[in-house]
């Protein structure tokens, strides 16, 4: 009979970090094991609960007793079954008698074609398997793989010991309403759970059947057992609280504090508003990662003295919550208050020369003389952007100088954005300060471009020296291993070339980080295998903004070495596709690749008295007539224009390729034909190598 499977293994405080990636695994590994053993019926819904206390899986429609199966088995080769006289030999007696049919008549054997050769195979009806032994098998296998962080060895009553996660106190495995004889860690399964550990009714929590499973930890136990439910309930909570303020919800902190309560209930609390003067970065850095608060902030983002907390415990009277809460975030907030004090005292300029104690790489040298590259590249690309060079030089030397701030040294996640505040609290020009942060975005995809001449150019200059340098000492990523970002950073590159329409060679870039490590031990110069990673970091960018792979390769299959108009080339490419001629005209720009490919002979110019055929003769007109279009188009940078004026010449294409013989046995005509089409063929490639539209 097919009813709603429960397993739950009710436990002491899991990892909070760990909790929602052992429910996942724990509730699919249950599912997995019983699908390939053939109990679950087609639509059956497998529901993850997962609480600071407990793991478990409802699964619906799973059966009582998996169904009868019909097996073929290979019983053996002809060859070795009969014997001269055809016979049942001796190996065959021992092999049915192995398989549990001693008593087999040969009649109940089918002889049949097995590869080269025949063999005996016998058919039989194989009886199902009841739910409970096949469970107790898949829940030993799923608990053995638990991505478990950190086993711990405990002691039973009884005096055993054994390794889990953390202590198992009861086993509950339904199946509707019937308690399943299973085992695990020393327990045998029944139907008790337990409750909230303050607001249940104490005791154990009889659950009567499968499916009332989540409604009676709810009503009886005060537990949520979904995770998303708590994320729900908290995040509700949390917006009703703030009322007119911003509350700042990040996904992991939701996610964190969901594994740490069972029963969320919001509170409001407070603190003095003598520490707004600290960087609100700061406070809401410490109040998110040491403590798991919500920060408040109003309409324009500033922060408020109010904050909210995630309690486990539902009370009329939270004042002793929130008074304990308020006391422990004191503490924090005087620190970090301290630490802003005690940097302020010292100038970012005057830690420049403690960088030289900071090792940046063996190989590399110190932070003191990554910075000193830096801010050479950044010069360098400021003076070819007609950018401020001496802000540019400032802004690259101080970029770093906050990693020695006692801030920075307890909250690693603020360098760059406490340099901000220092360069500011020095005096240094505003791009400059800016500079200290801006010139590690972007951080991640879709984060923002920096937004200052100064900080761009620290931006490209911090990315192109990582690239080149660690490139060069053979730390590029392997696989999935990439530990200083190179990817990342590649690909910040290219969205600061394409997106801020930067008039700059991706060759002469990385001459200039090249040429910050000359003299540099152990540096091979790893400039052609960069560009290449640079243009693949590219494509997959074009990819996602939802150009198509072919339009993609028509513009990065030139290898471009700049990227600014990449955009507009693709666009462009895009609305030529769109033309009816489009199709033929790929097609033929994809022969005529491929013929001048096959020609060893220098091409030169077309000489009009060598044009015989009508066909050749049109197409030649035709090209003399758009090219001063083509040309126009292509100089003001209308590439869209520049393809749809080339569509004019399709009949005149094709023309030629039905009546021309383009290897012609007369040198002279052969090579003025190649002629012509060579200067087709770089009109028509100019915006994008538009064979690579062709199907």
């Amino acid at each position: 009979m097919n009813q709603t499977l429960l397993v739950e293994i009710q436990t002491e405080e899991l990892p909070p970090k760990a909790l929602v990636k052992l429910g996942a695994a724990f509730a699919n590994g249950i599912a997995n094991g019983l699908k390939a053993r053939d109990f679950l019926e087609a639509g059956s819904v497998v529901t993850t609960h997962a609480t600071p206390r407990r793991l478990a899986v409802t699964i619906t429609n799973v059966r009582g007793t998996s169904p009868d199966k019909q097996i073929r088995e290979k019983v053996l080769p002809v060859s070795v079954a009969l014997d001269k006289d055809g016979n049942p030999s001796a190996p065959l007696a021992k092999k049915l008698a192995a398989l549990g049919f001693p008593d087999l008549a040969m009649a109940d054997l089918e002889r049949a074609q097995d590869g080269k050769a025949e063999s005996f195979f016998y058919t039989y009806t194989a009886s199902g398997s009841a739910l409970a032994g096949a469970l107790q098998d898949v829940l030993l296998d799923t608990v053995a793989k638990l991505p478990i962080p950190k086993v711990m060895s405990y002691q039973r009553p009884d005096g055993a010991t054994v390794q889990f996660v953390r202590p198992v106190h009861l086993l509950l495995a339904l199946h509707g309403e019937q308690v399943l004889p299973l085992s695990l860690l020393g327990l045998d399964a029944g139907r008790h759970t337990m409750g909230h550990r303050f607001l249940s009714h104490g005791g154990q929590i009889a659950i009567p059947h499968a499916d009332n499973y989540a409604a009676v930890l709810e009503s009886e136990g005060k537990v949520l057992s979904s995770a998303e439910a708590r994320k729900d309930s908290i995040r509700r909570q949390l917006l009703e609280k703030a009322g007119a303020d911003q509350v700042l919800m990040p996904e992991s902190l939701l996610d964190e504090v969901a594994a740490l309560v069972e029963w969320p209930v919001v509170y409001e609390c407070r603190f003095e508003e003598e520490f707004l003067a600290v960087p609100q970065e700061c406070l809401i850095l410490t109040m998110q990662t040491n403590q798991k608060y919500f920060a408040l902030t109003d309409a324009n983002g500033k922060l408020r003295s109010r904050f909210l907390i995630v309690s486990n415990l539902a009370t009329d009277d939270p004042s002793a919550i929130v008074g304990g809460n308020e006391r422990v975030v004191r503490p924090r907030l005087s620190d970090a208050k301290f630490f802003f004090e005690q940097d302020k005292k010292k100038t970012l300029e005057s830690r420049l020369p403690h960088l030289a104690s900071v090792v940046y790489h063996n190989k590399l040298g110190t932070q003191l003389d990554r910075t000193e590259r830096v801010t050479i590249l950044a010069s360098n690309i400021a003076r070819r952007l007609g950018h401020d060079v001496p802000l540019a030089e400032r802004g690259a030397r101080l970029a770093k100088a906050d990693l020695l701030t006692d801030m920075v040294g307890e909250f690693p996640e603020l360098q760059g954005i406490m340099g901000t505040y220092y360069a500011r609290h020095d005096g240094e020009h505003e791009e400059v300060a800016l500079a200290a942060s801006e010139h590690y975005q972007p951080r991640f995809a879709g984060d923002a471009l920096p937004s200052t001449n100064t900080g761009l150019t620290a931006a490209l200059a911090d990315k192109l020296e990582t690239l080149v340098g660690i490139w060069a000492i053979g730390l590029q990523p392997t696989g999935e291993k990439d530990p200083f970002a190179l990817r990342r950073h590649a690909l910040g590159v290219m969205r600061m070339l394409v997106e801020k329409r930067l008039p700059l060679s991706i060759s002469a870039l990385l001459a200039d980080a090249a040429a910050v490590f000359e003299g540099q031990a152990a540096f091979n110069d790893p400039r052609a295998d960069v560009t290449v990673f640079m243009l693949d970091r590219l494509r997959g960018m074009l990819r996602e903004r939802g150009f198509s792979p072919n339009e993609v390769e028509a513009v990065l299959a030139q290898n471009p070495d700049r990227v600014d108009d990449v955009v507009q080339r693709l666009e462009a490419v895009q609305a030529f596709a769109a033309l009816p001629e489009a199709e033929s005209l790929a097609a033929a720009n994809k022969r005529i690749t491929n013929i001048l490919k096959k020609t060893d002979a220098a091409i030169g110019e077309v000489q009009e008295s060598l044009l015989q055929e009508q066909a050749e003769k049109n197409l030649a007109a035709a090209i003399v007539r758009v090219r001063p279009s083509v040309d126009a188009a292509f100089a003001s940078g209308d590439f869209t224009g520049t393809l749809k004026t080339l569509a004019q010449l399709r009949d005149d294409v094709d023309a030629f390729f039905n009546d021309v013989m383009v290897m012609a046995e007369d040198p002279a005509l052969r090579n003025n034909r190649l002629a012509l089409l060579s200067q087709l063929h770089g009109m028509m490639n100019r915006v994008a190598d538009i064979s690579k539209l062709a199907a």
